[in-house]
């Protein structure tokens, strides 16, 4: 008993002086508390987005009214306030998800509808492929009453008038529409959840050519500007035919739909593919040249230089050129945080303040995420922000050695101290957002620093200037010559890329992690970047431990998607055997998230009427036509039916027909010894307004072996 008793206290001991000097680091830490505030605001978001059921809209603000009224009465407590201005944090990034959610509530199409009568006055118009994708805010839709009918719709249009379609005009045109498509395996990416807050109630295609009406043409600042945006595009891929065009299109409007996909896949490969997205490097490049070009234009007349705050004046013109930048290139999520980052740090230019960078991307977190709260959950908001924040952990370390090398380097010195920061900015960033794009894409890239290393001071030192000039031509009818030269730029960064997309072994593709393992590394990250003092390193462990996660996912056995079309089985080598062809969104997006290239064979035999495999010493066979029914029933133990089966196959342990995917979507399948695990799209999804439940959702299952 003494024994026990010492080691009880000695227990006690050792957890009272481990919280004594987490108590004393947080105290010491006191100066980067506020760095946490969207880290926290972003946590009461998530866990607003992970509920299986929408919570009552007056819920977030009520908590968050009682939790600030009690900040305010314990805000002369040591302990108690600063946990209470925790939970209000929470509180509030869960009461603005809610409130975003019924704010932007719009009607969404329940079922497919079509061919109908569509019109509406166009919003958004891009090249997509061989045609144009027009987004629409639909005015009428045959068959649809004005309670039912969706605001905005998507249509991919194969044919347009000979003048084009430009933004604001009003069309009609004959569509196939259907509802936002259901994620393409239990907890894949949605895309109805995104479509609902843009407000997207319908997607589908045309039948024949869309008719302009001769109604009057809207007009308005954002009708102006996606004017301007859709003429500057087509200018420039005038000036530029064929892929160089397509990217510089991209680069300085935004608009990537024409950019072939052979292309994306060679820059995805070699790690440049964030060259492509409008993010810190190009806004952060036009300030910075519209800053040093200007300051160095006044600085040349003496009267100004000697007399006026010619900093200052450059400081704002950098700034009116970075928001006209963030406005024709789509306003993006990278795009919003790198222009808020630049716009404070010219404010403080012009405040003759110091800039606190990490406070930079905190401020520019909270205002995203208060705005639009959905951003968390986007590819762009995390990767984005992964990198900067590494980025500026990494140079706040190394900053000041990097600054005296640089005092003490001739010209020579500092162009290798250039290519060494490309060089850490490369493995920092891409170590960064490794977790996020193996989460989003099951992709890892592995010659990136290579590559980095020589298209990104081409990007920095010629395509962007060159832009800059194109920029300021344009109105002259001059930016043709300025075109040309950031042409020959892009066709060696292309070049670039496909070399090393071509090097044996560029990517990896790995089996899709759970978000568990991904919200681990993040916060561990976030742990290890934040901090200053030694506790920052237990933020390692905590990544360590969500890789170990994501790194222990084992991909599913069987995948049925939501219509019963297209079923698939994994092989023992780990690849995936399809019932049809799999050159689909569906097929390609299984194969990315199972961590394979290319479909397998030999694991179903196939005919007529359905297909058979074995997997794990148990049968399973796929129903495409009633008529196979009575046979796979009698001697399969898993069925898997696109039509509806009653009564149910009395030899089979599970079986999922069509009713199944018509309420639950997806379906997964885990084999093992003990039995079989299912989980399904609706578990994932919840009962949420861009989920409408069918029927009860079956959450995960375990049935035992027979």
């Amino acid at each position: 008993m003494p024994s026990q008793m010492l080691s009880a206290d000695h227990r006690f001991l050792v957890g009272a002086a481990w919280a004594r000097a987490a108590a004393a680091a947080l105290a010491a830490e006191r100066g980067r508390w506020f760095l946490w505030s969207p880290v926290l605001l972003g946590l009461g978001i998530a866990g607003y987005f992970a509920l299986p059921l929408e919570p009552a809209v007056w819920l977030g603000p009520a908590a968050s009214a009682c939790l600030g009224l009690g900040a305010w009465l314990l805000r002369d407590r040591t302990v108690a306030a600063p946990l209470t201005l925790v939970l209000l944090l929470l509180a509030f990034g869960f009461a603005l998800a809610s409130l975003r959610t019924a704010t932007v509530a719009a009607p969404v199409l329940q079922k497919r509808l079509g061919p109908v009568w569509v019109s509406g006055r166009v919003v958004a118009a891009t090249v997509h492929g061989d045609g144009w994708r027009l987004t629409l805010e639909a005015s009428r839709i045959d068959r649809q009453s004005p309670a039912e009918k969706p605001e905005r719709v998507r249509i991919s249009v194969a044919s347009v008038p000979e003048a084009g379609i430009a933004v604001g005009d009003q069309v009609r045109l004959l569509a196939i529409l259907m509802p936002p498509p259901a994620p393409a395996a239990p907890g894949a990416f949605d895309f109805a959840r995104q479509a609902w807050f843009e407000r997207l109630g319908a997607v589908g295609f045309a039948v024949g050519t869309a008719e302009v009406l001769p109604d009057e043409a809207a007009w308005g600042p954002r009708v102006t500007l996606g004017r301007v945006r859709q003429a500057l595009s087509a200018r420039i891929r005038d000036a530029l035919p064929g892929t160089s065009g397509a990217i510089a299109a991209a680069l300085m409007t935004g608009d990537r739909g024409a950019i072939p996909e052979s292309t994306w896949a060679a820059m995805r490969g070699s790690g440049l593919a964030h060259l492509l997205a409008i993010s810190g490097l190009h806004i952060g490049l036009v300030a910075s040249l519209l800053y040093f070009g200007l300051r160095g234009a006044l600085a040349g007349v003496e009267r100004l230089a000697l007399r006026r705050p010619i900093k200052k004046w450059a400081a704002l013109a950098a700034a009116l050129g970075a928001f006209a930048y963030l406005e024709l290139t789509g306003a993006t999520v990278p795009t919003q945080r790198s222009f808020l980052m630049v716009a404070l740090v010219l404010l403080a230019i012009l405040t003759e303040r110091s800039a606190l960078s990490m406070r930079t991307v905190a401020w520019a977190a909270l205002a995203i995420l208060a705005l639009a709260p959905e951003s968390l959950l986007s590819v762009s908001f995390q990767m984005s922000f992964a990198a900067v924040v590494a980025l500026i952990a990494t140079y706040e370390a190394l900053g000041p050695r990097f600054a005296a090398w640089r005092r003490q380097a001739g010209w020579a010195r500092r162009g290798l101290l250039y290519l060494a920061g490309v060089a850490v900015t490369t493995v920092v960033a891409g170590t960064a957002t490794m977790p996020f794009a193996a989460y989003h894409f099951s992709e890892v890239t592995h010659y990136g620093l290579a590559a980095n290393l020589l298209a990104v001071p081409l990007m920095a030192l010629w395509i962007m200037p060159w832009a800059v000039v194109a920029y300021m031509a344009a109105p002259l009818g001059l930016d043709g010559l300025a075109l040309a030269p950031m042409g020959w730029g892009i066709e060696a960064m292309l070049a670039i890329a496909e070399t090393v997309a071509g090097w044996p072994g560029a990517v990896s593709r790995l089996p899709a992690p759970p978000a568990v393992a991904l919200a681990l590394i993040g916060l561990g990250g976030l742990w290890l970047c934040l901090w200053r003092l030694r506790w920052r390193w237990v933020g390692v462990a905590v990544v360590a431990l969500g890789v170990g996660l994501g790194l222990s996912a084992r991909p599913p056995d069987l995948l049925i998607d939501g219509d019963g079309r297209l079923a698939a089985v994994r092989l023992a080598e780990g690849g995936l055997d399809f019932t049809r062809d799999a050159d689909g969104y569906r097929s390609q997006s299984w194969l990315r998230r199972v961590g394979a290239f290319a479909p397998a064979s030999d694991g179903f035999a196939c005919d007529r009427l359905g297909c058979v495999a074995v997997r794990s010493g148990r049968t399973v066979a796929y129903v495409a036509d009633e008529r196979a029914l009575a046979e796979d029933c009698r001697r399969a133990d898993i069925v898997l039916s696109a039509v509806p089966i009653r009564p149910r196959c009395p030899s089979a342990g599970l079986v999922v027909d069509r009713f199944d995917l018509w309420r639950e979507g997806a379906h997964a399948v885990w084999l093992s010894g003990e039995g079989m695990e299912v989980r399904t799209a609706a578990e994932f999804r919840g009962d949420r307004p861009w989920s409408p439940t069918r029927g009860r959702a079956r959450w995960r299952r375990l049935i035992a072996a027979q």
